[in-house]
């Protein structure tokens, strides 16, 4: 009974799931940071379905891709807004509560977002 998002337009077919460090497989699981792991392998699906499997996850088909620095050069350039690190963010928030509750971590809103960058 879980909502499955869009993770991008790469391999559309393909799942990722991000979850807590509850559940994680030596061979398959990757460790993001110490409270959140990434696996993509069918072994999280049946977890989540028959075994209980992590506390909480996000379940998305499709992954986006960047050359190498290309990220970090739109990062620096403005191009995408970033958060601290939130656990009720990523997993206990609604999913459509979670754009404008990020927004909100940064003290704007959708109506004071402007397509203007600008370094501080």
């Amino acid at each position: 009974n879980r909502e499955v998002l869009r993770g991008g337009p790469e391999q559309k077919s393909r799942g990722f799931v991000l979850h807590s460090n509850d559940y994680f497989n030596e061979t398959n699981s990757y460790t993001v940071n110490e409270d959140i792991c990434l696996t993509a392998t069918l072994d999280i699906l049946k977890a989540m379905a028959f075994e209980g499997g992590p506390h909480e996850a996000l379940f998305a088909l499709g992954y986006c891709g960047w050359s190498p620095g290309q990220l970090e050069n739109e990062i620096s350039g403005n191009g995408w807004l970033t958060v601290p690190f939130s656990r009720e963010l990523l997993f206990g928030l609604p999913i459509e509560s979670r754009y404008d509750a990020a927004l909100a971590r940064l003290g704007i809103t959708r109506a004071t977002l402007s397509a203007t960058a600008g370094h501080g």
